[in-house]
């Protein structure tokens, strides 16, 4: 009897242990694993010099066009071409991100306002690279935020003008730092829609 005992112990023990073991191993991984999530959305690189910068639109806190503005103020490139599709009230965001810009230290005519009717960053690609191109552009850096540019990266390679070579640098999203994305909720808004952009990005993309 206490053997039979012993056995129904042992049966209801053992799944137990391992339950509290799968908790720990989930507890001490959970943390480097979604950091992890988040910083390889980030397929920048340090600034390399350029003919000109491009700034991807939709850094509605500002971060892209500073960035860009601290980047010519380094001497990194000459100016920054703003892409400025009509989102927003019928007004082309690079009317008021290059205002922005200035309010903040860098002078209005670093910057370039491209006006176009993109919905997405695909459509960036497709309508800003040969206009870049008209203009002499033949080494681009894009600037976007971190977390956009592994998939501005496959995007914008996919239609790179073979003349053209592009580098890609990010800033830093103004409400949360990419390395603890997860300890914000703003982090996590931004972080999970762009892994759901990136995994429905057909292979074409």
């Amino acid at each position: 009897m206490p053997s039979r005992q012993r056995r129904r112990r042992g049966a209801i023990l053992l799944p137990l242990a391992l339950l509290v073991c799968l908790a720990v191993v989930v507890w001490l991984l959970w943390e480097p694993a979604l950091r992890q999530a988040g910083l390889f959305l980030d397929a920048g690189q340090p600034p390399q010099r350029a003919d000109a910068i491009l700034v991807l639109a939709g850094g509605w806190g500002g971060e892209r066009m500073l960035k860009a503005g601290e980047l010519i103020r380094a001497g990194i490139a000459p100016k920054a071409y703003v892409s400025g599709p009509r989102v927003l009230y019928g007004r082309c965001e690079c009317d008021l991100a290059i205002p922005f810009a200035a309010e903040h230290g860098y002078p209005a005519e670093w910057f370039e306002c491209l006006p176009n009717d993109a919905l997405s960053t695909r459509d960036e690609a497709q309508l800003l690279l040969p206009e870049l191109g008209r203009r002499g552009v033949r080494t681009l850096l894009v600037v976007s935020v971190r977390t956009h540019l592994r998939r501005a990266r496959w995007i914008f390679e996919k239609r790179r003008p073979p003349s053209m070579r592009i580098h890609y640098t990010g800033a830093d999203a103004p409400w949360f730092r990419l390395e603890e994305w997860y300890r914000r909720r703003e982090g996590w808004k931004a972080v999970v829609m762009e892994w759901i952009k990136v995994l429905s990005l057909p292979v074409d993309s």
